[in-house]
């Protein structure tokens, strides 16, 4: 019957969606399983490199003066050795006031195309004053978020990594409202994860880790001989890594030196944000693959196939949140119609049908569950038992309710991506929701 026929074909393409997503799935798990491996430390400094701290801010008038303020007054690194730089875009609140009232040398950027409001531009004027217009000279700039704080001893690890030749390197990412409530507890165990999984397991495998985001330490050398920060997407950050790894630069990852950044708080922040991750990956991807495998296969370096792997679940979000949920849901309806004698059929008889339903139900449910235990209960569970001071709990039962819904999470992070393949957010002052 064509019904039959048309079954098979989408059973056939399924186990093509299966292997596709499988793929990179057992790199995110081998990650997991190699959790035990010994952190990378560089070897303690007695020369103290200068640091210029960078943070776009964008009508940030809430936060700004805390974030400067602890910069300066927490470093257990020399005062004349740093300073902060705050490009206050286009903004309308009093951010470049308070900045300035924290100590921060303020940069004005008014630029009234809305192509370019997007943390790209000015973090592109900051670096350019920095580098090339200050009167200054600097070893390493390092981009914060209006939101951050920052270890007492970031400047003095990433230091390290700095006078061993380190040019590019990224931070562990903790937070600073974890406990507040389901989402920022969910939020703050999921882009642990990179951090103490992914980013450990790289660093030990002398792999390039994934510098994106807050905490990015770019060395002043590497900034001069590409040409600046030479980024226009909504992805800055992970386009600045991507073209660095092209380059030849690596990224390193220094565990010790942590910031804290604010998790979104609601179901709206998280959407948010993940639009904006998933729409800026994809523009910045779709580019850049061809160009990812053509130089592992002339370099044979690997970090050009792993960053392909990891960030190819951008795209298969898709799958994830839409094929496969509409393909069971046919998949088992079809089945149970058939195996019960509800349609007629002419290639397979019922008992096969009920053999292949109770057989998907057992082996599938027994995949999906294994999954679940692995990618939701035992890796939060670890991340919990082991780093929830980093993370940024008091103690450890602050985050125990969050391990039990975190594969919810994980849904719901799936579906928040997917929508951000299909849409076109724009930079703009995020909420705050920093605890006391």
């Amino acid at each position: 019957m064509w019904h039959e026929i048309v079954y098979r074909v989408l059973s056939i393409i399924n186990y093509a969606v299966l292997i596709t997503i499988a793929i990179p799935l057992l790199l995110q798990i081998f990650y997991v399983l190699f959790f035990f491996v010994k952190k990378k430390t560089f070897k303690p400094s007695e020369e103290k490199g200068r640091i210029a701290y960078l943070i776009p801010a964008h009508n940030e008038e809430d936060v700004i003066y805390d974030s400067v303020k602890t910069i300066f007054d927490n470093q257990n690194y020399p005062r004349d050795k740093f300073d902060v730089y705050v490009v206050a875009d286009n903004c309308t609140d009093k951010t470049a006031e308070y900045a300035k009232k924290a100590g921060a040398i303020v940069l004005i950027h008014d630029d009234p195309d809305p192509a370019h409001h997007m943390a790209a531009y000015p973090l592109k004027f900051g670096i350019n004053h920095i580098v090339y217009e200050s009167g200054k000279e600097y070893d390493m700039v390092i981009r914060v978020d209006a939101d951050n704080h920052l270890h007492p001893d970031y400047s003095k690890y990433m230091n390290d990594a700095y006078m061993e030749g380190v040019d590019l390197a990224r931070p562990y990412e903790g937070t600073l409202n974890a406990t507040q409530n389901f989402y920022t507890k969910a939020c703050a165990l999921f882009y642990v994860f990179e951090s103490r999984y992914g980013s450990r397991v790289r660093e030990r495998l002398h792999l390039a880790a994934h510098v994106n985001g807050s905490g990015a330490m770019m060395s002043v050398r590497m900034l001069k001989a590409t040409g600046g920060y030479d980024c226009v997407s909504i992805s800055e950050d992970a386009e600045y890594y991507f073209n660095r790894l092209m380059d030849g630069y690596k990224g390193h990852f220094v565990e010790d030196a942590v910031i804290y950044e604010d998790m979104p708080s609601s179901f709206k922040d998280t959407l948010n944000r993940n639009k904006r991750i998933g729409s800026g990956s994809v523009s910045l991807l779709k580019p850049k693959f061809i160009k990812m495998f053509g130089k592992f296969f002339t370099t044979g370096n690997f970090s050009y196939i792993e960053i392909c792997l990891s960030y190819s679940f951008i795209f298969l979000t898709v799958l994830l949140a839409v094929w496969l949920p509409l393909f069971y849901v046919y998949n088992f309806l079809y089945l149970g119609f058939a195996a019960y004698g509800y349609i007629e059929l002419s290639m397979h008889t019922a008992e096969w049908y009920y053999t292949i339903f109770w057989n998907t139900i057992i082996i599938g449910g027994s995949i999906l569950l294994g999954l679940f235990v692995l990618f939701g209960y035992l890796q939060a569970f670890f991340l919990v038992m082991t780093d929830y001071k980093k993370i940024g709990a008091k103690n450890r039962r602050e985050l125990l309710s969050a391990v039990f819904l975190f594969p919810l999470f994980l849904i719901l992070y799936s579906v928040t991506i997917c929508i951000g393949t299909m849409s076109k957010p724009t930079w703009g002052r995020a909420k705050r929701n920093k605890s006391n």
